[in-house]
């Protein structure tokens, strides 16, 4: 039995109790007890009953009768519940209130350490990892081609050909390139001059160039007592030592020739950036290197190998292990070291949040009120505090009878003087 049932019952009974005792001390009053009693009684009944018209009057027609003033609720429901909703959302939920409850909150105190606690024990790990990967797989490779193809082609489209070149020349003089590549290009001499065919072809390349030169009186007459004289070998044989020896003294650092010629390359470098010819050059070739690039697939195909690698890494322990919980656990610690900053965020967004849809919670309430019909909402309330009406009854009972037994020995008394 529910304590609504017990205490409405117990009500009925103090009534009853009330009419008993009136009725059955009626009839006798030669006894100052049995006066006092009947007072009491009396007394008690029409407590008990006026408390039971005024609590049935909260609800509905007392006896089914209307009589003015009865039905309070049912009568007033609309200004009951407005004055209800208008209470709830300008003093007990207020903007202000909440706010200022949000602002004692620490979100970061109260959620990371129990994340990392789960990270820690491992319990988290088996469901992160699965939504990482579920992450991971319901990403639309497809849709995000355009937009990477659109930003590459942006990227290099704009890429200054002149501040590359810059930056290469600055590069290579810092490097000491211009010496290196006269050194590069003078050992490939050296090796290419000591091999035994390249002394025949000097020989025969020079003998050639002194058949062909047109000469008249001595200098005809000395070309031809050389090429009498000198053979294509021994011609040759003297070329090869005398360009053998050019290279090797262009390799000692510090012989005029050899700074002259890494002054003229190291000159070139350094004004390759105000090639107006090479940057022009490059620039022609890099934008028919974007139109002919078939841009789709490759990145397309990138994207695919990148999804593909960090699904199959996932499913590697010892990679969640030493790359994902580690970073999950520097990510929190990161939020830590913010946790004022990021709370404060927390708390302005959602106070922006309450301030855009305070006025809900009241229309939330009002549109809940409003289902329900009178009956139904009559029901609830008795519900929740018919336990305490029905002591209103029971306590009117009571009173009335102490209050009977007063009087009525007051006025005993004053019947006595």
């Amino acid at each position: 039995m529910s304590m609504k049932t017990k205490s409405k019952k117990l009500a009925v009974y103090s009534l009853i109790i009330m009419g008993i005792g009136y009725i059955a001390t009626a009839p006798f009053d030669d006894s100052i007890w049995i006066r006092l009693l009947q007072g009491g009684f009396e007394a008690g009944l029409v407590g008990g009953l006026a408390d039971w018209f005024a609590v049935t009057a909260l609800f509905r027609h007392p006896l089914g009768l209307p009589i003015p003033h009865t039905a309070l609720l049912p009568n007033n429901r609309k200004r009951v519940t407005n004055g209800l909703v208008t209470v709830l959302k300008n003093d007990w939920l207020s903007k202000e209130s909440i706010q200022d409850k949000i602002k004692d909150i620490s979100f970061t105190d109260k959620l990371l350490p129990t994340i990392t606690e789960l990270i820690t024990k491992g319990s988290l790990k088996a469901g992160l990892v699965k939504a990482v990967k579920k992450l991971v797989s319901n990403i639309e490779i497809e849709k995000m081609v355009p937009f990477i193809k659109t930003q590459i082609v942006l990227t290099l489209s704009n890429i200054e050909v002149k501040k590359i070149l810059q930056m290469i020349s600055s590069k290579l003089v810092n490097e000491n390139f211009d010496e290196k590549v006269l050194d590069h290009v003078l050992k490939k001499a050296d090796n290419w001059l000591r091999q035994e065919d390249t002394k025949e072809k000097l020989g025969s390349v020079s003998m050639n160039v002194i058949n062909r030169i047109e000469a008249d009186g001595m200098l005809k007459f000395a070309l031809r007592s050389i090429e009498s004289l000198l053979s294509e070998e021994k011609l040759g044989n003297i070329v090869q030592n005398l360009l053998l020896s050019g290279v090797r003294s262009l390799q000692h650092k510090g012989q005029p020739n050899r700074e002259a010629l890494v002054k003229y390359i190291r000159k070139e470098i350094e004004a390759m950036n105000d090639n107006e010819q090479l940057i022009e050059g490059i620039d022609k070739w890099k934008n028919q290197l974007l139109s002919e690039w078939d841009l789709d697939n490759t990145v397309l195909e990138a994207l695919q190998k990148l999804q593909n690698n960090i699904l199959l890494q996932l499913d590697d322990e010892e990679f969640i292990d030493t790359y994902l919980m580690p970073l999950c656990l520097h990510f929190i610690g990161m939020i830590q070291k913010n946790s004022v900053t990021i709370d404060k965020w927390i708390q302005t967004q959602i106070s922006i949040l309450i301030e855009k849809n305070h006025s809900k919670i009241g229309d939330l309430v009002q549109e809940n009120l409003d289902k329900l019909d009178n009956e139904t909402m009559i029901d609830m309330i008795e519900n929740n505090i018919g336990k305490d009406l029905q002591w209103i009854r029971v306590n009117g009972a009571i009173c009335g009878f102490i209050i009977g037994i007063i009087l009525t020995g007051i006025h005993y008394l004053i019947g006595l003087i």
